[in-house]
């Protein structure tokens, strides 16, 4: 059995280097040290998705995708609560903007990366339907509740809730959510365990010891606090990148998805590649309903305790996009065997998805 191997340096030292270019925000160092601040962002998210992988090595599956699922959710939700309170009634649709970008990310573009790469080098990959199923049909559930709904309903005028209702939906998207964590870690765990690759040496790899899994955990907090800090202060910059560049508001959210998703995307593709696809469908769609579970129920607490309107309906566009998205989802994961034919087609509708939301 492969030794597990030591922390690399690199995984240490991007956590602190984050920390001191942060500190250096409080001196004006100009435009150049933007570029620094870029870096040392996606350096510390490079090493959250490292020590976060090892925490999951250590646990094992399927708890190792959950906990990098809630990782990275907690980055999403501090920074989209963040902003939400510096900016006050002008950020009142970020979070529908943010996690429906999250959904189309994963569903498109994470899922059909894993899909095309996967089959490239493999072919034809495998993985256990029951879990998948479990995935969408709750993923489906708490999307259309919270993002489609709300432009249905009569109490509230336009994309809204009104409190009582915005109340209800985050109670039931954490039941939802809360339901399906159970199912996954307890009453029907064997749905999402994986068939261990037999050529993949990082699958054999002894698991860490506790003392490496506790230093890798540490590591992944002071990481995750780096990164919500860093994007925060980028923020500003980028909103008024989009501005300047006359592109419509709503590009926020894609990027700030995204840069909260690469984590759990670079892992993904690496266990779609390593031909563990059970693995990478249970990271990418882990992180969709735990993004879109607990994002949710969050800013309903800041939208009722603080007064400031939270704008969730998503517009004609959007809802058509989604609706085929899952439609999609439904029917190339629903045999149980994907090919490069599957992840060409979720990878088109994201690019549609990017193109339309560019060019309205």
């Amino acid at each position: 059995m492969k030794k597990f191997p030591p922390l690399p340096k690199w995984t240490i030292v991007a956590p602190i280097a984050a920390w001191l270019l942060l500190a250096g925000t409080q001196f004006d160092f100009g435009a150049m040290y933007t570029l620094l601040l870029i870096i040392g962002l996606l350096g510390g998210v490079l090493a959250a998705v490292y020590h976060a992988e090892v925490v999951a090595h250590r646990v094992g599956e399927p708890y190792g995708t959950l906990v990098l699922a809630l990782a990275v959710t907690l980055i999403e939700v501090a920074l989209i609560v963040s902003l939400m309170l510096a900016g006050g009634t002008e950020t009142m649709g970020l979070a529908r903007d943010t996690v429906f970008a999250a959904i189309m990310i994963i569903l498109n573009g994470i899922v059909g990366i894993c899909l095309l790469a996967g089959a490239s080098r493999h072919k034809e990959q495998t993985f256990g339907l029951l879990g998948v199923s479990a995935s969408l049909a709750t993923l489906a559930a708490i999307a259309v509740l919270t993002l489609v709904l709300p432009n249905y309903t009569s109490s509230a005028a336009g994309p809204f809730y009104s409190s009582s209702q915005l109340a209800f939906i985050a109670v039931i998207s954490l039941v939802l959510y809360g339901t399906f964590v159970l199912v996954q870690t307890v009453r029907h765990r064997d749905y999402f365990l994986p068939d261990e690759s037999t050529n993949d040496e990082d699958i054999h790899a002894s698991p860490p010891s506790a003392k490496v899994a506790w230093v890798s955990g540490g590591l992944l907090i002071v990481c995750l606090g780096a990164v919500v800090l860093l994007a925060k202060s980028l923020a500003p910059t980028l909103e008024l990148a989009v501005a300047n560049a006359g592109l419509p508001k709503t590009l926020v959210g894609i990027i700030i998805a995204a840069v909260v998703l690469l984590p759990e995307g670079l892992a993904a593709v690496r266990a779609a590649r390593a031909n563990r696809l059970q693995t990478s469908l249970n990271l990418a769609l882990g992180s969709a309903l735990a993004s879109i579970g607990l994002t949710i129920p969050a800013v309903a607490i800041v939208s009722l305790t603080t007064g400031l309107t939270l704008s969730l309906g998503l517009d004609i566009k959007s809802t058509v996009l989604l609706v085929l998205s899952f439609i999609v989802a439904t029917l190339s994961l629903g045999t149980g065997r994907t090919t490069v034919m599957q992840g060409t087609i979720h990878l088109v509708i994201f690019a549609v998805y990017l193109f339309t939301t560019i060019v309205p």
